[in-house]
């Protein structure tokens, strides 16, 4: 069940398939070892529940059992929920304990804008300082929508069948097993359909796990378009600098396409053993380590930008590669995602998580309302411009947009630049959308054809009827809103 929620927002290869990107990769493959991340699984999958717990309870504000039994299965299993204490709820200090059962106990703290953070073992505090991060906005309710929240009051545009956008609205709450939480639909900027779930507003920040990759590739264009780094680069990592380091030859680009080569063990490889050790992919998030260095330490396991595989080692040094840039100038690197992007384009409910270091988690420890979800999908529908300032440099989006060549080599064509794209049909829409996919059907969708950007966001247990659900309310929006003459 776990593994058919993880997945349910991206397409699903056939056992041929997989056997087939096995064989290619195998054909390429790197003489070099693997080494399994340290420590114990059931140790890790209590380091995560503490998280998504700790998230669920400060930044969401849920109901801790409604929490434990329905959200963020990927980094806290469900089936090893069952293995732990009840999750001990510390509303003094803003902390989540999960007891093992020999008795060691992991902690995730609530620190403020950085969100929650997973403790060291045996340790009560992080290696960094929590900073405040302060928008310079105004209320949401004083300034008119995309920047605020305050909506237009005419009816909508003749061109738009407002019943079936109504419908689709309606289409994408049912069955109730969805546990569809957010849903947003903007046409031509303008937010013309939405609804909550029960206990949700639309300033709700939500589990929206890899979706951060998009944020990600964002933050990374911004770096970009102001001469800081350049696609095309080697990726200056500091741990490839030997001389004669095969990784010094992985470029910007190979990593945003998760065309790294890297070598680590993935939920996503198509030869996937779920009895092996446990997954770096998500050790990442659970480790309580340095991410950035663990990701930055892992050997070749082909040449870069030669196999297509989805790793979160990728993003993470993509994030490395933000922080050493921001750092560099001498700037402050937590609050640099609110100064360069939220605050030019309206979001205002971000929350980013980081390693008990303070590097951002990108690859999914982030949360966020519907609406900023929104906000970040128009940024790229207008091809990286915003109030007639340009945020991503241009050719940006199309690059993101694009099928990354080793996952075309691969036969799937599904994957751009930190965007999945619907080449397959995997959505009811043209083939020219792309978008940002999370665990549990978190999906904000971008349509450019039709002008549309459309984001869905529900609790993790409902991720497989969410995919449907989205799925049926995409056919009806076809319907109800006209393509680009």
């Amino acid at each position: 069940m776990a593994l058919v929620l993880m997945l349910a927002a991206a397409p699903v290869a056939s056992q041929e398939s997989r056997d087939a990107r096995s064989a290619r990769a195998k054909s390429l493959e790197l003489n070099t070892p693997y080494v399994p991340p340290p420590g114990d699984a059931l140790e890790h999958h209590a380091a995560g529940f503490a998280k998504i717990m700790c998230s669920a309870v400060f930044i969401t504000g849920l109901d801790p059992d409604f929490a434990a039994e329905n959200v963020g299965f990927f980094t806290g299993p469900y089936e090893q929920r069952a293995k732990f204490g009840k999750p001990i709820i510390d509303r003094a200090v803003k902390a989540v304990h999960i007891t093992l059962p020999n008795g060691a106990r992991r902690t995730a703290r609530y620190l403020g804008d950085q969100g929650c953070v997973t403790l060291p073992v045996g340790k009560d505090s992080v290696n960094f300082t929590p900073v405040r991060v302060r928008s310079k906005l105004p209320a949401p309710p004083t300034q008119p929508w995309p920047m605020g929240d305050a909506l237009p009051q005419e009816p909508l545009p003749a061109a738009l069948d407002a019943a079936k956008v109504k419908q689709a609205v309606g289409a994408a709450f049912e069955p109730a097993e969805a546990m569809t939480a957010a849903f947003v639909v903007t046409w031509r900027g303008r937010l013309i359909g939405e609804r909550y779930g029960e206990g949700i507003t639309a300033r709700t920040p939500l589990e929206s796990w890899s979706m951060g990759k998009s944020l990600t590739a964002a933050l990374m264009g911004i770096l970009i378009k102001e001469g800081v780094y350049d696609l095309s680069q080697p990726a200056p990592i500091p741990e490839w600098r030997s001389p004669g380091d095969p990784r010094s030859k992985i470029r910007i680009a190979d990593l945003l396409r998760m065309s790294s080569g890297l070598r680590i063990r993935a939920p996503q490889d198509p030869d996937y053993d779920p009895s092996g050790p446990y997954p770096d992919h998500v050790y990442l998030y659970t480790g309580s380590v340095n991410a950035f260095h663990y990701a930055a330490t892992r050997p070749l396991q082909w040449p870069p930008g030669t196999v297509g595989r989805y790793r979160n080692t990728d993003p993470v040094l993509i994030n490395y590669l933000v922080r050493l840039a921001v750092e560099k100038r001498g700037e402050e690197y937590l609050s640099f995602p609110q100064r360069a992007l939220f605050d030019k384009i309206g979001i205002r409910t971000m929350v980013m998580e980081t390693d008990p270091y303070g590097n951002f988690l990108l690859q999914g420890y982030e949360l966020a309302s519907g609406r900023d979800w929104a906000r970040l999908g128009n940024l790229y529908l207008q091809d990286g411009v915003w109030n007639g300032e340009r945020i991503l440099p241009e050719g940006y989006v199309k690059f993101v947009s694009t099928p990354a060549p080793a996952w075309v080599a691969d036969g799937r064509p599904i994957y751009g630049a930190f965007f999945w794209l619907n080449g397959e049909g995997s959505f009811p829409v043209p083939k020219d959308a792309y978008y940002m996919a999370g665990s549990g059907t978190q999906v904000a969708l971008i349509i450019p054809s039709h002008e549309l950007v459309v984001v869905r966001l529900g609790h993790y247990r409902g991720g497989a009827y969410g995919f449907q659900s989205l799925s049926n309310a995409l056919a009806v929006l076809m319907e109800a809103v006209p393509g680009r003459k």
